[in-house]
């Protein structure tokens, strides 16, 4: 026997979301538009189907579904560009929007991508056969910045994340390396953007920058120090 599930996602009006997937290279496969509207895209392993929903609300969404890929670097940098060249920036925040590429600590790398329907596409590639989560870390500002990820990204908790990391960078006697600081700012700029903060944001964002680091440090954070360049843009 060989099985197949395909999600099928709900959205206010169907044209935009099209027009958002018809971008990141998928093709319409199916339109109907009434009595019902339906409609499919396609790209290569991937299909999803959607349905409008007059009383939905995108921004009150939880409607999500996983896509496994063999090559998640590849899919980001090309969604990415897609986006780029079509709305003269990477959306960031709001919707859509496409979050940065992040190793997870279940042994999966992957990002986010969140149409104008409020639907939420987790995209990730396997890297480890251990698929549990690892303990956090026992270290102060490692523990923090696992914490405020899990809660800015796997629960789309902007303010949660944003008190984890302003109360660790609080601290009075104790210090990040400059790894840590650049990870923790470049994280607390992000979700301050996604709540609309944007004083906090560029403060962040200003400080991010101001990091120094060597050529090795640098080396070790390149995702970090990639999203820092989208949300100063």
């Amino acid at each position: 026997m060989t099985e197949k599930a395909i999600p099928i996602l709900p959205c206010r009006t169907v044209q935009p979301v099209l027009d958002f997937y018809t971008v990141l290279g998928f093709k319409v496969t199916f339109h109907q538009k009434a009595p019902n509207p339906y409609a499919v895209v396609e790209r290569g392993g991937i299909q999803l189907h959607f349905f409008g929903m007059k009383q939905y609300e995108p921004a009150e969404s939880y409607s999500t579904c996983y896509v496994h890929t063999d090559d998640v670097d590849e899919l980001h940098e090309v969604f990415r560009a897609r986006l780029k060249a079509a709305y003269g920036r990477i959306p960031t925040r709001g919707l859509p929007r496409i979050g940065p590429l992040k190793d997870t600590s279940h042994g999966v790398r992957q990002f986010l991508v969140t149409d104008p329907g409020g639907n939420c596409l987790r995209i990730g590639q396997r890297t480890s056969q251990n698929q549990h989560h690892r303990p956090p870390p026992e270290e102060t500002f490692s523990r923090a910045l696992h914490h405020a990820s899990l809660l800015a990204d796997s629960k789309e908790d902007p303010a949660g994340a944003a008190k984890i990391i302003d109360r660790v960078l609080g601290i009075e006697g104790e210090r990040p390396t400059p790894v840590q600081l650049l990870r923790l700012l470049v994280l607390r700029a992000d979700v301050a953007g996604r709540l609309g903060d944007e004083e906090t944001a560029r403060s962040a964002l200003a400080e991010a920058a101001a990091v120094h680091l060597t050529a090795q440090e640098r080396e070790s954070v390149p995702d970090d120090l990639d999203r820092l360049e989208e949300l100063k843009g």
